[in-house]
């Protein structure tokens, strides 16, 4: 038992070349490259971060010289018809449940409010929990079952504890998720139903991901902890998959509620590793959409900008902590656990942040509801509500297409969606009083 990972790696081997062989099924899966310091390890590597610097890892592979959709395996419906491009092998230890493939909607109504032509909605509300974290939590669950893990553990706002109790109840895999005691009722609500010891810390989600760490750690459990765990990133990014397949091109930009950094950079990187190994012959911009009462990646990023510091060193980059207070809890964040990562993804891509207030990402439920047929959380429609305002800016253009991301469903938190929803008109029980109620309806 390695302490720094507490999982028994007896089912992984060593062939040259091969990267790490799991029941003898290749991947292409190499080794990890810290974001911060850029110090490398191979593929047996069986801790979470850098040992060198303690930064979070990236997953690196060694590509194929193939052409064709190698990339893809048709006979799948999920987000594993891309297992050529994960670092896992053993799909007989997924979830049955099919996560990914969820639809891109085309929203001319949405588009036309901010002068954009070519607009387009990812809805992962429809993901099995109603969240974009069953990505990050599939491959998660394959990596811990083919290392032998006996509990899946994380620190989540909701989400991703839902995601995760939702994926392990799935094949009877104990779980065991903290979350902040001020999280949504209906989260809580998922992971109790699912079965997942729920322990509501008092404090924040900051809390909350410190103690996990350290239980984790004196238990040897299986860490699914966002930024922390590299495997996470790999799920997100099959995002990034499905938009470039159902475009048929990579968009100009995509748009990412962005809390603790990990679904900015895992897109990101999914677009990049399509890049590596040969696929297309470019990448989008990345605009981070963020509370201005959580913004502590964009903070970074427009530090940097404005310094014309698009090329850093790295090492000496560090995302300060800020007191979140956002409505939207899933990014309301203090300390970004994959900052770094975060603001790596918009500098490199030559993308933007923006901040909006929290009345701005409240009014976007309803407009996204009424524009587009799609209900989201507060942190989904943080991304609505950031878009107008680059769109207003002029920093998206009007004909450059452009991927909006919404990350979780509406009746994650309907008392959000409540304060701005309006009210019932109330009548008696007759047809006269209807029939007055409705005049002017069509």
């Amino acid at each position: 038992m390695n302490r720094l990972s507490g999982i028994r790696f007896s089912r992984l081997n060593r062939l040259p070349g091969w990267g790490i062989v799991i029941g003898m099924t290749k991947t292409y899966f190499s080794g990890f490259r810290c974001f911060s310091c850029g110090t490398e390890q191979g593929a047996e590597f069986e801790g979470y971060i850098c040992p060198a610097c303690g930064g979070n890892l990236e997953i690196r592979y060694q590509w194929p010289k193939e052409e064709g959709n190698w990339w893809i395996d048709d006979s799948r419906k999920d987000i594993f018809r891309y297992q050529a491009m994960l670092p896992v092998s053993d799909l007989s230890l997924a979830s049955p449940l099919r996560v990914g493939m969820t639809p891109l909607y085309k929203v001319p109504r949405l588009g036309k409010k901010v002068g954009l032509n070519q607009l387009f909605l990812k809805d992962d509300g429809q993901n099995p929990s109603a969240s974009f974290k069953d990505r990050a939590g599939a491959v998660a669950l394959v990596r811990a079952r083919e290392t032998g893990a006996s509990v899946l553990c994380g620190a989540s706002t909701g989400n991703a504890g839902s995601s995760m109790a939702c994926l392990a109840a799935s094949v009877g895999m104990p779980c065991v998720i903290f979350v902040p005691e001020k999280a949504p009722a209906a989260k809580i609500a998922q992971l109790l139903i699912f079965g997942a010891k729920v322990l509501a810390v008092k404090g924040t989600y900051d809390d909350a991901f410190d103690l996990c760490m350290e239980v984790c750690e004196k238990r040897g459990w299986f860490n699914r902890n966002t930024g922390h765990n590299p495997f996470t990133r790999e799920g997100k990014k099959t995002a990034a998959f499905e938009i470039y397949e159902q475009l048929g091109t990579v968009p100009d930009w995509v748009v990412v509620p962005t809390g603790d950094g990990n679904i900015i950079a895992g897109i990101w990187k999914g677009f990049c590793d399509l890049k590596e190994a040969g696929i297309v012959d470019k990448t989008p911009k990345m605009l981070c959409a963020q509370s201005e009462l959580s913004a502590a990646i964009s903070q970074t990023v427009w530090k940097l900008q404005e310094a014309g510091n698009l090329t850093p060193d790295w090492k000496t980059v560090e995302v300060a902590p800020v007191a979140a207070t956002t409505v939207a809890d899933s990014i309301s964040v203090d300390i970004p656990r994959d900052g770094l990562a975060a603001v790596r993804a918009v500098i490199d891509s030559g993308g933007a942040a923006v901040t909006v207030p929290d009345e701005a990402i409240l009014a976007a439920i309803p407009e996204i509801a009424r524009g587009a047929g799609v209900f989201s959380e507060p942190a989904a429609s943080c991304a609505w509500a950031g878009l107008k305002k680059a769109a207003k800016e002029g920093l998206v253009k009007a004909d450059e297409t452009v991927v909006c991301m919404c990350t979780g469903n509406g009746l994650k938190d309907v008392a959000s969606a409540r304060k701005v929803a309006g009210d019932p008109t109330p009548v008696e029980a007759n047809a006269e009083a209807a029939m007055a109620a409705t005049d002017g309806v069509a």
